[in-house]
């Protein structure tokens, strides 16, 4: 049987800066549950600002009222901040973290 040589058509340097490129996405912003807001103003919230169809907006938001949070958007850290300062703008408590953690 002949001896077959597999050679990486990607450089290592190359491969690190993907895995980078992927963790980079890695935020998420949280809603916590509050005493404050009904949940019909937490999910008008949910479909004015994010664009939730009503049912997925009402999901998160039970997540919210049950759980005491929900995951409400995933992206960069840039997006994360603009998402959290925004759900403080609409009075709702929002944090960010990386995503997993």
């Amino acid at each position: 049987m002949p001896l077959v040589v597999v050679r990486a058509s990607v450089p290592l340097e190359e491969v690190d800066v993907a895995e980078e490129l992927a963790t980079a996405d890695a935020w998420v912003t949280i809603v916590w549950n509050d005493p404050v807001n009904l949940m019909s103003y937490v999910t008008y919230v949910f479909r004015s600002y994010f664009g939730y169809p009503q049912e997925e907006a009402e999901r998160l938001m039970l997540l919210v009222h049950h759980e005491g949070k929900a995951v409400v958007s995933t992206g960069n850290l840039e997006e994360m901040e603009r998402d959290v300062q925004a759900m403080h703008s609409y009075g709702l408590w929002a944090t960010l973290q990386r995503s997993g953690e």
